[in-house]
């Protein structure tokens, strides 16, 4: 199989192995970029300090997820970023748990995705409210989750909620390639076609 082969054979799945590629790009990017372990106070971005904009966003998703909780359970208390429960359990949002990274890792994924970009500025706005609501829901789950078992909290944030979030992505991108922009090349292709037809009829 010569290297043109190969190219068509792996055409039809361009978009997915884009998705794939940007996804792991950026990935790696946010991983060796930004300084700080997780549970640091303070970020830098190749040496340029965004602890500000850090501790805003977590301390954000830190009280909106024990609004959250509070709706199941009035056993909970919120102090410094962590939802306590009176039975002792309790869960610390750090800064990694706030969802940045998978903004920006959805952002990128969009950019690089087909489709103009005056589609791009409303559904990449409404994507990020959707993994911004998502984001609650898995905080808030793993402090409900937290509040009856916490040995059941490394399973549930290492693997189920982290590759949850990471799925809805791709359902996300996949709803904007199925549904939106294959149907406006589909209709911008019958427009072309339809205007060269007209061309054509008028020589």
């Amino acid at each position: 199989m010569n290297f043109k082969t190969l190219i068509d054979k792996l055409r039809p799945f361009e978009g997915v192995i884009r998705f794939i590629l940007v996804l792991v790009v950026t990935h790696y990017f946010w991983k060796f970029t930004m300084a700080g372990d997780e549970s640091d106070r303070v970020v830098t971005f190749l040496g340029v300090n965004l602890t500000p904009i850090f501790n805003w966003s977590t301390h954000f998703v830190a009280e909106a997820s024990y609004r959250i909780v509070q709706w199941f359970t009035d056993y909970v208390v919120f102090y410094d970023n962590s939802i306590c429960f009176t039975n002792g359990n309790s869960v610390r949002v750090v800064w990694g748990c706030n969802g940045l990274k998978q903004l920006f890792i959805f952002i990128c994924i969009m950019l690089f995705s087909r489709g103009p970009i005056s589609k791009k500025l409303w559904y990449i706005p409404i994507g990020v409210v959707i993994l911004v609501i998502v984001n609650l829901i898995r905080v808030s789950g793993l402090a409900l989750i937290v509040q009856y078992n916490r040995d059941w909290f490394p399973f549930f944030h290492n693997y189920f909620f982290k590759y949850l979030f990471y799925a809805i992505i791709f359902l996300i991108w996949v709803f904007w390639e199925e549904k939106i922009i294959s149907k406006y090349l589909a209709a911008k292709e019958e427009k072309r076609s339809i205007k060269e037809k007209e061309q054509v009829a008028e020589k």
